[in-house]
């Protein structure tokens, strides 16, 4: 990690990153405890470590980095994704669109902001993707 990504990452929890990271852990234990949501406790969980230090990684689809698809890429990845997104999906959404809407006040939050409306997208869509260091 380089040092503005770590610097980023240091300011992001310290400005709220570490509170929607725990709302993303309380939705994959949510999901972990009905046995019926593990698929989308696994995606949770390992959005809730990139919603805690974002800098420095990206979300990508996992068929366009392997060149291959797989099960949550393909159509049910999108009833998964559905599925998700009338569950907790919108919330997380929302949360991350309300964080991104109070840090754009002030220029120093804008980048944080911007982090929060890609997480926002993230949220209403997550089945299929993987994170990777950029």
């Amino acid at each position: 990690m380089s040092p503005v990504s770590l610097l980023l990452n240091v300011l992001w929890i310290l400005l709220g990153g570490a509170e929607m990271a725990f709302a993303w852990l309380i939705a994959a234990v949510i999901m972990a405890v009905t046995i019926i949501g593990l698929p989308w406790a696994r995606a949770a969980f390992n959005i809730a470590v990139y919603t805690f230090l974002p800098f420095g990684s990206q979300a990508v689809r996992r068929d366009a980095m392997t060149g291959q698809g797989d099960t949550g890429t393909g159509p049910l990845g999108v009833i998964g994704n559905i599925i998700w997104l009338v569950l907790a999906g919108w919330w997380l959404a929302l949360g991350h669109l309300i964080a991104a809407v109070l840090l754009a006040v002030t220029i120093i939050g804008i980048p944080f902001a911007w982090a929060h409306l890609k997480l926002a997208g993230l949220a209403l869509w997550p089945i299929g993707k993987q994170i990777v260091p950029i």
